[in-house]
């Protein structure tokens, strides 16, 4: 086979470090655009961006060439890099160093992206750490001091 060809589809979600700052809201979209446009400048694709202004989640494709471990550093480090020249209020700006990444498959890919592109909504009955302990739970992880 001469070329390779995969199908991996991934929610990614990653916090902002608590020793830094948050996200603006104000500012949020212009984030997810950019972080989009590093997905593709990896090969990868966006199919959605989403979050708070504590953590992000990312519903997209893994690039054939790239680790996953690879591309999450990537998109971490490009990220941190550019919301740092965002504005002032961002020299203290880092991300954890954990991160969740779950598969989704064809089936779930639009129930993925409407939880992604709900956020807000859903953050108004769970708290951050509610969600993540619902994610722990539904992916069979049940170690509550587990950080993403």
């Amino acid at each position: 086979m001469g070329n390779s060809l995969i199908n991996v589809r991934l929610h990614i979600i990653f916090h902002v470090k608590s020793t830094g700052c948050e996200m603006r809201s104000e500012h949020l979209s212009r984030i997810f655009r950019y972080i989009g446009g590093t997905i593709r400048a990896m090969g990868g694709k966006a199919y959605t961006i989403g979050g708070m202004p504590d953590h992000l989640h990312i519903l997209t494709s893994l690039p054939v060439t790239v680790s996953l471990a690879a591309f999450v550093r990537n998109i971490k480090s490009n990220s941190s890099r550019w919301i740092k020249g965002l504005d002032m209020c961002y020299n203290r700006f880092s991300w954890q160093e954990g991160y969740g990444a779950f598969s989704v498959s064809e089936s779930m890919k639009e129930a993925v992206t409407t939880y992604i592109d709900n956020q807000a909504k859903h953050h108004q009955k769970y708290t951050t750490h509610e969600e993540l302990a619902l994610f722990m739970k539904k992916y069979g992880e049940h170690n509550d001091s587990t950080e993403t």
